[in-house]
């Protein structure tokens, strides 16, 4: 009997970054693998090379320097090394988002997502609790000229290799963002802004060949235990092509609808007045 253990893992990392972290994480149980082996070595090679033997004196060895500095000095230098790359791998992670990278709101609140498109001027129009109303759902303010263009969604769409943004936001409580398949995750805190962005490399449809599941399907989940309905604060992604992408966006709403003009008054047929008002012959 052999168990799978790959079915029980995430499949590849669908985000450039997430190819970087998988590595690093790889090297790091490389390591342990190795650090395993030789200690466990060590451990029953000593307790069966000194073991009690009738006849056998065990020699007094109170310390040695010399060893003490190499098991000392070896796991430093190694672990020095790994936080290093870490900590720089963390930086490029987080830092700044390219100039270019598309400008998207994830809104959370008990038990739902709400994604907003940044529009045209890819800039978000400004929000404020104060204005949320059943029609305003993310308090967006009307009189700012970026929220114009500014769409909203219950699902998030993502082109393929293009630079994206999330702006996290959340209503209530402490909300967390997380894509695993993108291997990306980020608190969404009341009263505060909070963002990740990443490029998305591999659309739904090739995670499908890739992974043997024609049911595949990206998620975006919360990752805190945030109430009761917990379990259902989920939101259905799908990375696809730039043209197929384009196609739908077209076909969402505007989070305000524009005005539609009022139809135009019918032209009074004034000839029947004219006539009952005409002087008589």
């Amino acid at each position: 009997f052999t168990l799978d253990s790959k079915k029980y893992l995430l499949p590849v990392a669908a985000s450039e970054h997430g190819v970087l972290t998988d590595n690093y994480l790889n090297m790091n149980f490389a390591l342990i693998l190795v650090v395993f082996v030789i200690t466990q070595i060590l451990l029953f090679g000593f307790a069966y090379f000194y073991r009690h033997r009738k006849g056998k004196k065990a020699y007094f060895y109170p310390d040695n320097h010399k060893l003490e500095l190499i098991w000392t000095a070896v796991p430093a230098v190694v672990l020095m090394g790994l936080i290093v790359y870490g900590l720089k791998l963390w930086t490029d992670i987080t830092g700044p988002a390219p100039k270019d990278a598309m400008v998207i709101e994830i809104y959370g609140k008990q038990f739902d997502w709400t994604a907003r498109y940044s529009g045209e001027d890819n800039t978000l129009g400004h929000s404020n609790f104060k204005m949320i109303t059943d029609e305003n759902p993310l308090g967006v303010d009307a009189a700012d000229a970026a929220a114009k263009d500014d769409k909203i969604t219950r699902e998030l769409y993502l082109p393929v290799n293009t630079p994206v943004v999330l702006k996290i936001h959340s209503r209530d409580i402490i909300h967390s963002v997380y894509l695993p398949h993108l291997r990306s995750q980020m608190n969404a805190v009341p009263g505060m802004e909070t963002q990740f962005h990443f490029i998305p490399t591999i659309t739904t449809d090739s995670m499908k060949s890739i992974t043997g599941n024609d049911k595949f399907s990206y998620i975006l989940l919360c990752n805190k235990i945030c109430g009761v309905a917990h379990y259902n604060m989920r939101m259905n992604v799908v990375v696809t092509s730039k043209e197929d992408f384009m196609k739908w966006y077209k076909d969402q709403p505007l989070v305000f609808a524009p005005a539609t003009p009022a139809p135009a008054a019918p032209v009074a047929d004034t000839t029947k007045m004219a006539e009952a008002v005409a002087p008589k012959a």
